[in-house]
């Protein structure tokens, strides 16, 4: 496996990503039709495009993208916007890689790293947990869906 700097060429790929992580990890949290809205409004070109230069990507063996993460600064921290892997690659260590080298970047630069995930995702709740992410806060979701749940780890 591999992690790096997504490029022009990865946008389609980083939508799959997308495309194929979030039915699975939102529709029995939050239905079908969350599922398309943040589809449509999170995974289109025009902002994948505007992410990119703050994108990384993991590859497998084969130079497929199996995973990637977004962030960017916000005052004193490092918000992580994504953080995706697909079902298939889920447990071999991508989102672990991907998480590191964003809290590795973050390092020196920014008091913590920040990021949330929505309330019912218990297999990102543990995850998180396990990487030394504490609660922080817990936020509406304006559209209707679940809590997003806000995690913080400091870069020590």
């Amino acid at each position: 496996m591999r992690i790096r700097a997504a490029v022009e060429g990865d946008l389609p790929a980083i939508a799959e990503v997308g495309h194929r992580t979030w039915p699975p990890t939102y529709e029995p949290l939050a239905g079908k039709e969350y599922v398309a809205d943040g589809l449509a409004r999170w995974w289109s070109g025009d902002l994948l495009r505007q992410a990119l230069e703050r994108t990384l990507v993991a590859e497998d063996t084969t130079g497929e993208i199996i995973g990637m993460t977004s962030f960017g600064p916000v005052e004193d921290v490092l918000i992580v916007w994504k953080l995706y892997v697909v079902p298939e690659a889920q447990g071999s260590g991508a989102g672990t890689a991907l998480l590191r080298k964003v809290i590795d970047t973050a390092k020196g630069h920014h008091r913590a790293v920040r990021l949330a995930h929505i309330e019912g995702n218990d297999r990102a709740a543990k995850f998180y947990a396990h990487h030394g992410f504490t609660h922080l806060k817990r936020e509406p979701d304006t559209n209707g869906g679940p809590d997003s749940v806000w995690l913080e780890r400091a870069c020590s």
